[in-house]
């Protein structure tokens, strides 16, 4: 069992302050429900609606700080929403919006779904992506007053707020990457190069977190990252493996860090920059960057003896090599301005940014926004409709309110959804599903009429007023009673 003050397990506790992949859930807000409210005043017994609209949900924002270099926090804490928007009240007064959650991610990030694909990738202070979009609040019945519907009975629901999960990785940005095997000096060359310090010991697989460091060489400023030890199968997740191969993705320029001076028997500069070569080769995408070959620990007697033998055989190669020593500071000031001149050829050879044009893309002409498929389900047929418009409306739509579906039914029969079905085949009595198959509001249709089993009344109408208000039938008992006395008096006769 390993003591506590074992340098394996005080890295490995200090590796828990380093994380570059989480699965995040969040939750944006949801939007607040729609009140429906009839102006009360003394002497106004018909005030009018005044019920206020919900707020909207609080999204869920992914933004790029400078000052975060892990994620950390949320693998700890992975569990993320926003707050939910305040329902309207009477007084035409609506609700309060749902606070955004701003989630600081460090530059570098890559959001991805559950599947894989890229979501976003965020480089760049300050650049954002929203990861959960909260519900829009729903309508109180000020709002949806109108002249045909004076008094509404009803207001919309708020609509539920963005869910689900996402995967964020840490992908490091870097100038130039110092890859190769565990103790090959890396984070020693990284050291005297920059500013940096990292924990340098003699034990393999000291750096368990990629480090990052500032050069200047003339007038060229870029950054380098010591990207922790690779080993045989590291494209394969072995040892620290794919934990840190994504780091060099975002490279311009790879530096292969060969060990001179090893005591391993059985390696040599060359065999192991084959191996690095080839893990690199099987994770893919960094055929096309510019390698340079730094030999080192020349300090060494035996070292530099192997650095010269090794040094014709690399250059036959192709590789442009230096030789160098972190502990003798020797060559390095070759090195520095050598992979400056690299990164700024890299630098210049890179696209020019265009701003962000604005595209607009008109809705076409014979696009309803909706469509209606039809599906066999239990040997009956079943008319499915989808679609933005169609599915926000009945989640916006209280069904324990008749005058409520009386509007939904209005609203799709406007739409056009009525004669789709009818185009599509539908009958009196099929079945017409609006959602998708997990969640979707189902009735038996109804042409012309009504809409569905849900929907009763005609459209349009308000049942409060279907019948004649009991002032207006006492006012009318009175005067058929003055009438008939009116009658009675004219028909009598004296005697």
């Amino acid at each position: 069992m390993l003591s506590e003050k074992h340098p394996y397990f005080l890295e490995a506790l200090n590796m828990t302050t380093f994380v570059d992949r989480v699965e995040l859930h969040v939750a944006a807000g949801n939007g607040g429900h729609g009140c429906a409210s009839v102006h009360r005043e003394k002497f106004k017994p018909l005030g009018g609606p005044d019920g206020g609209n919900g707020g909207r949900g609080g999204d869920v924002i992914l933004t790029v700080d400078q000052s975060v270099t892990t994620l950390l926090d949320y693998h700890h804490s992975p569990h993320r929403k926003a707050t939910n928007g305040k329902p309207g009240e009477g007084g035409n007064r609506s609700g309060k919006d749902g606070d955004d959650l701003v989630l600081p991610v460090p530059d570098g990030t890559v959001v991805l779904d559950k599947a894989g694909n890229v979501l976003a990738d965020l480089v760049g202070h300050g650049t954002s992506y929203v990861a959960a979009q909260g519900g829009r609040g729903g309508l109180g019945n000020a709002a949806l007053a109108s002249a045909r519907r004076k008094a509404p009975g009803f207001a919309l629901l708020g609509e539920p707020g963005d869910l689900g999960d996402i995967v964020l990785e840490l992908k490091t940005v870097a100038d130039v990457a110092l890859v190769g095997y565990p103790s090959a000096g890396k984070s020693s060359l990284i050291s005297v190069l920059s500013a940096a310090k990292p924990k340098i010991a003699d034990y393999p697989f000291t750096t368990l977190v990629p480090n990052l460091g500032v050069v200047t060489a003339g007038s060229t400023v870029y950054t380098i990252a010591d990207v922790p030890g690779l080993i045989p199968g590291a494209s394969r997740g072995k040892g620290l493996g794919l934990e840190f191969l994504r780091h060099v993705e975002r490279c311009s320029v790879l530096v292969h860090v060969l060990d001179t001076a090893t005591l391993e028997s059985d390696r040599d500069p060359v065999s192991d920059l084959d191996v690095i070569e080839e893990e690199l080769r099987q994770y893919g995408g960094l055929d096309n960057r510019p390698r340079i070959v730094v030999l080192n620990k020349i300090d060494v007697p035996d070292g530099r003896d192997l650095a010269e033998m090794v040094r014709p055989d690399l250059e036959a190669r192709g590789y442009r090599v230096f030789e160098a020593s972190a502990v003798a500071h020797t060559g390095l000031k070759e090195l520095s301005y050598a992979l400056a001149d690299l990164v700024a050829k890299a630098r210049a050879a890179r696209p020019k940014e265009e701003a962000t044009r604005i595209v607009i893309r008109p809705k076409a002409v014979d696009d309803a926004g909706f469509t209606v498929t039809r599906e066999e389900v239990g040997g009956e047929p079943l008319f499915r409709v989808r679609g933005e418009k169609p599915e926000r409306w009945v989640r916006q739509t209280d069904f324990n309110n008749d005058e409520a579906v009386g509007y939904l039914a209005d609203r799709l029969n406007r739409l056009g959804v009525e004669e789709e079905l009818m185009k599509a085949g539908a009958r009196n009595g099929d079945g017409v599903a609006i959602g998708p198959e997990d969640n979707a509001v189902v009735f038996d249709w109804e042409p012309s009429v009504t809409a569905g089993a849900e929907m009763l009344g005609r459209r349009g109408e308000d049942h409060r007023f279907e019948g004649v208000r009991p002032a207006a039938q006492r006012r009318r008992e009175r005067q058929a009673e003055r009438d008939e006395s009116q009658r009675e008096y004219d028909d009598f006769e004296p005697f």
